[in-house]
């Protein structure tokens, strides 16, 4: 017989430029194969593929007052319900592959042990940039008055990797260890305020104010505190020591 040739399911994939390996590594782990990748200046696209599953079935056999055995197949998702013709009881005197005849229809059942549950297939939905619109979680988090609130780590240890965009504000900026061109730069969520900074202490750490913050629109001649801003970062991590929500940019604009 002829050796059937593999099927395969695909997905494409986004990721912020730089990121791609992680996300590489994070799909081929879930048994993935890398098929091409295409970069961009803000993102690059990757093509995934891996063999489909086999659809299982399982033969149950019920015989009518004289009639010919039954054939159903059961399917569930792509993974199915196993079984063989043992299963169906033999009687005395009756073929082996047959069951006594009954008024009832025939009852077909799948005992738990013999249920495989699909394995849950990667979603597309991890390559969506947050913003306050699509997730409840995050338009919270930009609501928050408590810069140390436990959620704040829970959304970067849930995020870590992935990118957000929200409206925010310089509240601060510093050099860098002294450096002369690199600052560390404090950002509000909303426009600025000299009374009020809701949502976490976003930072921007070490940073050029020429060319990491990845501007584009029109530009003014500086940035500092009270410049408000469109921001499209990668989230980073969250140092609960001092509340701080590192962030990494990936565009900025001038509101």
């Amino acid at each position: 017989m002829t050796e059937e040739q593999p099927t395969y399911e695909t997905r494409t994939v986004k990721s912020v430029r730089g990121m791609e390996s992680r996300t590489r590594t994070r799909w081929e782990q879930d048994g993935w194969e890398l098929v091409s990748m295409t970069q961009g200046r803000l993102q690059s696209q990757l093509e995934f593929r891996r063999p489909k599953k086999r659809i299982g079935r399982r033969t149950l056999l019920a015989a009518g007052a004289g009639a010919a055995a039954l054939v159903v197949v059961i399917v569930l998702g792509v993974t199915g319900v196993f079984g063989s013709d043992e299963d169906a009881p033999a009687q005395a005197g009756a073929p082996a592959n047959s069951v006594a005849p009954s008024s009832e229809p025939a009852r077909t059942a799948a005992s738990p042990s013999e249920i495989v549950a699909p394995s849950p297939s990667p979603t597309t939905d991890t390559t969506e940039v947050i913003t306050a619109e699509n997730s409840p979680q995050f338009a919270a988090l930009l609501q928050l008055t408590d810069t140390c609130d436990a959620s704040i780590g829970a959304f970067a240890d849930e995020n870590e990797g992935r990118t957000v965009r929200f409206d925010g504000s310089i509240g601060a900026m510093a050099p860098h260890d002294g450096a002369k061109t690199r600052y560390d730069i404090l950002v509000g969520a909303g426009d600025f305020s000299e009374t009020s900074a809701p949502g976490p202490a976003f930072q921007f750490n070490d940073v050029n104010t020429t060319y990491d913050m990845h501007y584009t629109g029109e530009t003014p001649d500086g940035i500092g505190v009270g410049t408000n801003l469109a921001i499209t970062a990668e989230v980073r991590e969250y140092n609960a020591d001092q509340c701080l929500f590192h962030l990494q940019p990936v565009e900025t604009v001038f509101r």
